[in-house]
């Protein structure tokens, strides 16, 4: 199965609305003029067009829309040129779908998000909005536990500090993973020291 039909048939079952697949760049512009979509995932590298190319072109006929670059390629260089020429996000293709999900709904809300691996090289103000982003749907508890990450502890250690069961630190841990489009322990707590989160509470930029 192409992961397009892979993308589609995922984000429906979490009740996102999809209203085609494009696979060129041509495609897409047409498909963008028949539906008038709120939102746009298109992968940068087209067969047909470089995807930056036919992103722009989009936002001039349709300004309103919104897009989300959804690509394989790990480059910072690329989502900076992406975020500069209007796009709402930057996302890889091992994003999960929740976290998917997620983005198109803050792209429609009008924030940007940006893979949590490439952030840091992303500089300027979308950076910052992107981690904005990222920080608000942590829930409190959830950024609890990454200040303690961030910190070295484990499980039990992050239990007994927040008084909660090894269960529910788990739930809170995966829940992390999702929300931050990241794989591990080390690459939250990675995160969240780059970020100056440090300690129960403490979801502050460093000064």
């Amino acid at each position: 199965m192409l992961f397009a039909e892979a993308v589609q048939l995922a984000l429906r079952g979490l009740g996102v609305d999809v209203v085609g697949i494009a696979h060129t760049g041509d495609e897409g512009l047409e498909l963008l003029a028949s539906t008038c979509p709120d939102v746009v995932l298109l992968d940068i590298g087209l067969p047909d067009r470089r995807g930056l190319a036919v992103g722009r072109e989009m936002l001039q006929r349709s300004p309103g829309v919104k897009i989300l670059a959804l690509t394989a390629l790990h480059d910072g260089r690329l989502a900076r040129d992406a975020l500069r020429a209007g796009f709402s996000g930057y996302l890889t293709k091992d994003t999960d779908m929740r976290r998917l999900r997620r983005a198109i709904e803050a792209a429609f809300s009008g924030e940007v998000t940006i893979s949590s691996r490439l952030a840091p090289q992303v500089a300027g103000k979308r950076a910052e909005d992107a981690f904005s982003t990222m920080m608000s749907q942590l829930t409190h508890r959830e950024r609890d536990v990454l200040g303690l990450l961030a910190e070295g502890a484990d499980s039990p250690k992050i239990a007994e500090r927040l008084h909660i069961s090894r269960h529910t630190v788990r739930t809170h841990v995966q829940s992390i993973f999702a929300k931050l489009n990241v794989h591990s322990r080390l690459e939250a707590a990675a995160f969240a020291a780059r970020h100056g989160i440090v300690g129960v509470g403490d979801d502050r930029r460093p000064a």
